[in-house]
């Protein structure tokens, strides 16, 4: 006889022991602990980052399945929908992030961990700035909708203003909150922030979808207009007129607004990204401190080229714009892009290889500790490293299987194949000095006594000894950089006497050291690599793209095909761009 409500068992068998069903029942009791056990250890965790993971990837393919079907310009689905969908995405991020604000000021008293690593003021500084430039943007969309408002629909007007607050909520979120590793309401909050991350991701692919279409019709309407055959340019004005005399100016200035908003909302995905992948982590305090304030003594040569190479880009780009609408000078305005890319990009190479040279004689080990946000530096660096190398190899397979010869045809080929190299040698320098150990040296606090402390003893720290013990006496063979670290792990200050050659020489209240050749050199290669990225980027972000307009790729994979290739490299490499800039910063920082 059974009982099915229980784990109890009654046995009627006269073989059967009361002892060995008691202990039975004991052993399916430890069994089931043991799986409960198992059950709630890190399975939750897992399930609740692969369920928000797939959650926000499901955000991202109906954005993307909505953006497809407005490609296609006869379809029943148009912007206004794809709007309203992440119009309501910012305002669900927006209930969450007050939420999240309302919840941590209940929560002043209990302390909340940090992870310093996670982002630095100067990259929320520049994040501000290209904040302001998207309020810009939705300043004149709201124009353009006052000034169409009688033919288009409301949501034109909603979006810019819903944008708008979203982004102010954002920036102050990013200021106050970005660092925060959360441990209350786990589940909840791996939503909200994996949200948040593909609402940014769907609004940087909206930008780079507009923008594309603008440079396409741009494109073809230039080609129209040289003669190359009829091609469909599709207009997108209202079908009214314009009710002030600012909408041309509106919808210009737009276009020139766009990369700096593409840049914004695709770092914040990143950084809020970084804070998805902290929840729940236990912060290691001996890796989560903050650096030193960087030091600027030697920097000459680095600047001086970089403000050189940023002062030839923007002359190359006003030549280039001018002249490549013209017949005649349309091929000599590329083959001068050409030949300037090649000289920037052999000299960044020679700065890249130059600091790894430099960091391999120095023979530190890499820094193998968790950090979120370095490794998703060097992964999106790798990442969208992808986009420029696929079009530079499209680029060598055109030049090496084309019938013509035009004059720029072997410049186009070496400078594909530097793009390639220059990427090659970058990522290599940036990963190189991200996973670099600092040394001890460069951590410790210059306003230290320069004497050193024979003994003291903090009374929350003190060690488990009675009375004082010479450990010069006691360990004498024992090197003096060990006792320094056994006592530092124990809450002691005590500095050993270094030898004099290592002392510092004090000149009245400052102490003068002797400055190290290869930390200039590092910052000065730093610095121009940071001026060239952000002329590189500056080209194609503001419609120097000879790609489109040489024709040899054209001619080899078609315009669909082509056009296609460039639209997914173009924004990969533009982001590339501007990630190295924000890299190397931090490279700059480490030195």
């Amino acid at each position: 006889m059974f009982e099915h409500s229980g784990l109890d068992i009654m046995c009627l068998n006269k073989y059967c022991h009361s002892s060995s069903s008691s202990s039975s029942s004991e052993h399916d009791k430890k069994i089931f602990t043991k799986l409960k056990l198992n059950l709630s250890g890190d399975y939750p965790r897992k399930n609740a980052e692969i369920l928000s993971g797939q959650y926000g990837t499901n955000l991202l393919l109906i954005g993307a399945a909505l953006m497809l079907a407005i490609a296609h310009h006869d379809s029943l689905v148009k912007e206004v929908h794809l709007l309203s969908f992440i119009t309501c995405l910012m305002i669900l991020q927006l209930i969450w992030m007050m939420w999240y604000i309302l919840v941590r000021d209940r929560q002043k008293n209990t302390r909340t961990e940090k992870d310093v690593h996670a982002t630095t003021c100067w990259i929320r500084g520049g994040l501000t700035l290209l904040a302001l430039l998207s309020l810009i943007m939705d300043a004149f969309r709201i124009g353009y909708y006052v000034g169409y408002q009688s033919c288009v629909s409301a949501v034109l007007g909603v979006y810019p203003v819903i944008h708008a607050t979203h982004t102010i909520a954002q920036v102050h979120f990013l200021w106050f909150h970005i660092k925060d590793v959360i441990k209350s309401f786990e589940t909840f909050e791996r939503f909200g922030v994996i949200h948040a991350v593909f609402t940014n991701l769907l609004l940087w692919c909206n930008g780079v979808m507009s923008e594309a279409e603008h440079f396409l019709n741009n494109h073809m309407r230039r080609l129209s207009a040289l003669g190359y055959g009829n091609l469909t340019i599709v207009h997108s004005e209202p079908l009214c007129n314009c009710t002030t005399s600012t909408c041309s100016m509106f919808t210009s200035s737009l276009y020139y607004l766009y990369p700096f908003n593409i840049e914004y909302h695709i770092f914040v995905s990143a950084m809020l990204f970084v804070m998805w992948k902290n929840i729940g982590r236990t912060i290691d305090l001996s890796s989560n401190q903050k650096r030193l304030a960087t030091k600027t003594q030697g920097l000459s040569v680095g600047p001086l080229l970089g403000l050189l190479a940023l002062a030839s880009t923007i002359g190359i780009l006003v030549v280039y714009i001018t002249h490549v609408e013209s017949l005649q000078t349309r091929q000599s305005a590329i083959s001068m892009f050409y030949i300037y890319g090649i000289v920037m990009l052999v000299f960044m190479c020679f700065a890249g290889a130059s600091g790894l040279l430099i960091y391999r004689a120095d023979h530190i080990p890499l820094d193998t500790s968790k950090n979120p946000s370095r490794q998703l530096d060097t992964e999106l660096l790798f990442g969208s490293s992808t986009g420029s190398w696929l079009m530079s190899w499209c680029s060598i397979v055109a030049v090496l299987s084309s019938n013509s010869s035009p004059p720029y045809l072997w410049t186009n080929f070496i400078y594909s194949l530097l793009i390639v190299l220059e990427k090659y040698m970058q990522n290599l320098f940036i990963t190189e000095s991200l996973y670099r150990q600092q040394v001890d040296g460069e951590r410790e606090d210059p306003e230290l006594p320069s004497a050193p402390e024979i003994f003291s003893v903090n009374s929350s720290l003190a060690p488990p000894y009675n009375g004082i013990i010479n450990r010069a006496y006691e360990t004498p063979d024992r090197p003096c950089v060990t006792m320094e670290n056994e006592q530092e792990e124990s809450g002691q200050v005590y500095r050993c006497p270094r030898k004099p050659s290592e002392v510092p020489l004090p000149v009245g209240n400052k102490v003068v050291e002797p400055p190290n050749i290869k930390s200039q050199i590092l910052k000065n290669i730093a610095v121009f690599l940071i001026m060239c990225n952000i002329s590189l980027w500056i080209l194609p972000a503001f419609g120097c793209r000879p790609q489109y307009d040489n024709g040899l790729e054209q001619e080899t994979f078609g315009f669909s095909i082509w056009t296609t290739v460039l639209n997914f490299a173009i924004p990969l490499n533009l982001f590339y761009r501007m990630h190295s800039v924000a890299s190397l910063f931090e490279v700059f920082r480490r030195v």
